[in-house]
């Protein structure tokens, strides 16, 4: 299906700022996964509301392209999918961090399955399956060597039996194995073959100790593009699925067939003449070379802009596209255009609360209401292209592009585009079904395979 083509995004009425959310690009990203996956099932990863493109939206685009599981930190998230009308028959949910306390019950009871990382939880989700009548479907975590989440190797061998026992009893049904990589974002790095073994070994044991397992699952955005030993039956790419590279030292996004799905936009507040000299934000971290026009942009550290990302003495500055099409930095669903004119400068002092400074320049000619683009949808200005994107922002503020989607503040207002996707059939566009896969993609040889944030959005008008 192909859109028409959109008339100019216009901006919300009541906020001068807008992330726009593409998710015909959510959906071909997750395809591209899908085929660097060679086989193995697509879990889209949608925690943080989904890295800051909104659940909802971001979870039904990523089913359009293919996934059949998603995967989400809290519970709330889980069961707010669930809420949404993505029932067991659409998607597979996994939710994996839990404390003493979690709901458990409410989680069986949305047919979601829990990860057990520790030897409370498996009693606990037992408690919730006899109070429910429902047997959980359990993935047990083996802390393979990144050192968080996870059962250490050591008590492996009991948490096993425990769920062996409970499995017989019909409260528990253990159909995966998991695990986290430490080093996904460095192809070749030696710890990938030890965790890689070292999964292996958790695999067999809980084979041998009696458990039927059916997924087994290591490789999230990182590995999922790079490792094909680590893909096993299930890969979890996250950062991937918003079109971002989770080793930009690797690849760009189009590098590995992706394309960002997000793009932050502003419209400048004031545009003013200042002499030379003149200090420019707190503690005028930046002083005007010669007499220029600076360009207030209405957005801070309050709505996730990072302070880091000052520029002056305090640092290089987030960089910004003035000058050029509002359409410049947005995909084909947003009718976005090449660049024509336009120009990258950096945030001139410190980042504040609710807004950086511009530099524009001394021949500047940009006016109040103007729209500038802080990150879109390109490579990265690194490789040629006229848009920053959120990497190049990250390089700024000495972070990751993880957390500059993810930090996006709630006072935004997310604007989504390509929402025709929604409608879409992924099995009659890629043959994908939603079930669980045989034994595939990688790993060592083995038997027979036995409450976020809520954003009111709809679609552009198009003309």
């Amino acid at each position: 299906m192909t859109s028409a083509t959109p008339t100019p995004l216009a901006f919300p009425a009541d906020y001068p700022a807008r992330a726009v959310v593409d998710l015909e690009a959510v959906r071909d990203n997750v395809r591209a996964l899908a085929g660097h996956a060679a086989g193995a099932a697509v879990m889209a990863v949608v925690k943080a509301d989904a890295y800051g493109h909104g659940l909802v939206p971001s979870a039904r685009a990523a089913l359009a392209g293919g996934a059949t599981w998603l995967g989400v930190a809290q519970a709330t998230e889980a069961l707010a999918l669930r809420a949404a009308g993505i029932g067991p028959d659409r998607a597979r949910v996994l939710t994996w961090l839990h404390a003493p306390g979690a709901p458990f019950e409410r989680l069986l009871a949305a047919d979601v399955d829990v990860s057990v990382a520790a030897a409370w939880a498996l009693d606990a989700v037992a408690d919730a399956a006899r109070a429910t009548g429902r047997t959980a479907r359990v993935h047990l975590k083996i802390d393979s060597g990144l050192g968080r989440n996870g059962i250490v190797p050591a008590d492996w061998p009991d948490a096993v039996a425990r769920a062996a026992a409970l499995q017989a009893e019909g409260l528990v049904e253990v159909v995966g194995v998991w695990s986290h990589l430490a080093f996904a974002d460095e192809p070749g790095h030696p710890s990938l073959d030890a965790q890689a073994d070292a999964f292996d070994d958790a695999v067999r044991a809980a084979e041998a100790g009696g458990l039927t397992v059916a997924l087994r699952h290591i490789a999230a955005s990182a590995a999922t593009l790079t490792a094909p030993r680590l893909r096993y039956d299930l890969v979890r790419p996250g950062l991937a699925v918003f079109g971002l590279s989770p080793a930009p030292q690797v690849g760009t996004p189009g590098d590995f067939g992706l394309r960002p799905a997000m793009t932050l936009q502003a419209r400048l507040a004031t545009v003013k003449r200042v002499p030379g000299g003149h200090g420019v934000s707190y503690s005028h971290q930046y002083t005007t070379p010669q007499e220029t026009t600076l360009g207030i942009v209405p957005l801070g550290y309050a709505d996730g802009i990072p302070r880091h990302a000052s520029g002056g003495r305090a640092g290089v500055g987030g960089p910004v596209y003035v000058g050029g099409p509002a359409t410049a930095g947005l995909g084909p669903a947003a009718g976005g255009t090449p660049d024509d004119g336009g120009r990258v400068v950096r945030v001139a002092g410190r980042v504040c609360m609710d807004q950086v400074v511009l530099d524009l320049g001394p021949y500047a000619t940009e006016r109040a209401g103007d729209v500038v683009t802080l990150f879109g949808q390109s490579d990265g200005l690194g490789h040629a292209a006229a848009v920053p994107n959120a990497e190049d922002w990250a390089q700024a503020a000495g972070t990751i592009s993880y957390e500059i989607v993810t930090r996006l503040g709630v006072r935004v207002p997310r604007t989504y585009v390509g929402a025709h996707v929604l409608d879409e059939d992924p099995a009659a566009t890629t043959g994908t079904q939603t079930q669980e896969p045989a034994a595939a993609g990688g790993g060592a040889p083995r038997g027979p395979a036995r409450s976020p944030q809520t954003t009111q959005w709809e679609e552009a008008t198009w003309s």
